[in-house]
């Protein structure tokens, strides 16, 4: 059976980050680092890894999968885009764990066919973090999901606040993952321990 470290997963683009939230109790974060020079890349990626070991984070790595494979990172996140140009048997072959994302039946057919660790499905909520070709899903879109993938965890994200932790988890969600609520809110360590809190945990 699949199982994630943590039923809460932040989103973050920094080491510094991951050191705040795992830190505050976080055990399960994903490094999202967006159009930064290579040198900068990497050095980013080797401090969230260093962080993470210390602290027993398990880090995830968004979208460059090579990387991670280079650096020893044992977990990625792939969108459907990136889904085109990833070598899937070379991921595999270097034992990475596999998230994926989703937003409606026919991808989360393609991220099946992937055998992944989990796949997210998102918006649940309408999110103003960037923009979005999929309106909000609604938690009965996790329960309608959560049924058919079986023991694949389910993580949701988009829109998520501390209050909509329990109705997801209670939807089928096995995680909910945020960006801005962790890392826009004035207290973000609170926020881990409140989510935590939230999640039973």
């Amino acid at each position: 059976m699949n199982t994630l470290p943590q039923p809460i997963y932040p989103v973050v683009d920094s080491a510094q980050w991951v050191r705040r939230l795992g830190q505050a109790g976080a055990r399960f974060i994903q490094l999202r680092v967006k159009d930064r020079p290579q040198a900068e890349l990497l050095e980013e990626i080797r401090s969230a890894r260093a962080i993470a070991e210390a602290l027993g984070v398990c880090l995830v790595l968004n979208d460059y999968w090579q990387l991670a494979l280079d650096e020893g990172i044992s977990y990625i996140h792939l969108g459907q885009e990136d889904l085109d140009t990833a070598d899937l048997a070379a991921i595999r072959r270097g034992g990475l764990k596999l998230g994926v994302s989703t937003h409606c039946p026919e991808e989360l057919d393609r991220a099946l066919s992937c055998a992944p660790d989990y796949v997210a499905l998102g918006p649940i909520w309408e999110t103003r973090l960037k923009k979005m070709a999929f309106g909000p899903q609604g938690t009965d879109k996790l329960t309608v999901w959560k049924k058919q993938v079986g023991e694949t965890p389910v993580v949701a994200i988009g829109g998520i606040t501390l209050e909509r932790v329990r109705p997801c988890l209670d939807a089928g969600a096995d995680c909910v993952s945020a960006v801005s609520a962790f890392t826009s809110h004035p207290d973000p360590e609170g926020q881990v321990k409140a989510w935590l809190a939230a999640a039973g945990c």
